[in-house]
């Protein structure tokens, strides 16, 4: 008899143990990957740059935003510009004095 306790813990140990790894499995192929370019952006003094790579297959659009300190001072909106695949790109604003703050935004 307790052989048979014995046996049908591990029998159901290795049943758990299989559905979760079938489980994990199944979830990691559904999640979609992000079809952004991934981009960096770093700021020094009034020069803001952002060096963007695409490692998707379809195209990706990018843009640089900069967000000047002073008010007085007017915020700036890069051109867009096209990522093909497997491309690298370098966008490149300025302020006349300090940066707030830089962003990239992606469009379809």
């Amino acid at each position: 008899m307790r052989t048979s306790r014995c046996v049908a813990a591990a029998v159901l140990v290795a049943a758990v143990v299989g559905f979760i790894a079938v489980a994990s499995n199944s979830a990691a192929q559904e999640r979609p990957r992000p079809r952004e370019a991934a981009c960096s952006t770093w700021v020094r003094g009034s020069h803001a740059t952002a060096s963007c790579f695409n490692p998707n297959p379809e195209t990706d659009r990018v843009q640089l935003h900069v967000e000047c300190a002073r008010w007085w001072d007017p915020d700036m909106d890069g051109r867009s510009i096209e990522v093909g695949p497997a491309q690298h790109v370098r966008l490149a604003e300025r302020c006349w004095k300090e940066i707030r703050k830089a962003w990239v935004s992606h469009h379809r």
